[in-house]
């Protein structure tokens, strides 16, 4: 009895198991992630003594979505940069050097500061390259994914990055 009734759970598994019904409408596409550069530009210092980078966003962020900003703090060749995510500290002879950012639906605002007068170290400051990868908020709390790999995180999410926006042409 036992031996029947296991033999047929076993058929009828298999049989509703391999039933197809219609595919059903496709959905719609959600929101693409997208990487923007910023290319040699300059901060500015501001009338609170603050070294700030100031950009508009195009396209407008939803509210759950999530911006990471990636620093070129060299080059391995011309073809390959390296990126660090921000924030980040730099510890240098001259004291410690912060890079941070914040960001709203419509812009972001990259921010240096430090322990001594960045003035004195321009190549911090000056002629900067960052990248800005706009995450869709259903992506952005990915657990195993390591943000602070920018190579990863742009094979994570099926960005192009050689199709980039330079938000400040000349």
């Amino acid at each position: 009895m036992k031996r029947i009734f296991l033999l047929l759970a076993i058929i009828g598994l298999t049989t509703l198991s391999s039933c197809d019904g219609d595919p059903g409408p496709q959905g719609p596409a959600g929101p693409a992630s997208e990487v923007f550069e910023l290319q040699n530009v300059n901060f500015q210092l501001n009338q609170n003594n603050e070294y700030t980078i100031f950009q508009n966003l195009n396209p407008v962020l939803f509210d759950s979505d999530n911006i990471l900003i990636y620093r070129m703090s060299g080059t391995i060749n011309p073809q390959t940069p390296i990126w660090q995510l921000i924030p980040r500290t730099l510890f240098l002879n001259e004291g410690e050097l912060d890079y941070d950012y914040d960001f709203s639906a419509v812009d972001f605002t990259i921010y240096a500061g430090g322990t001594y007068n960045l003035a004195t170290t321009p190549q911090f400051i000056q002629n900067q390259t960052f990248r800005i990868v706009i995450i869709p908020g259903y992506f952005s709390k990915m657990p195993n994914l390591d943000f602070n790999d920018y190579d990863s995180v742009i094979k994570t999410f099926g960005i192009d990055d050689t199709k980039i926006t330079v938000l400040n042409k000349k």
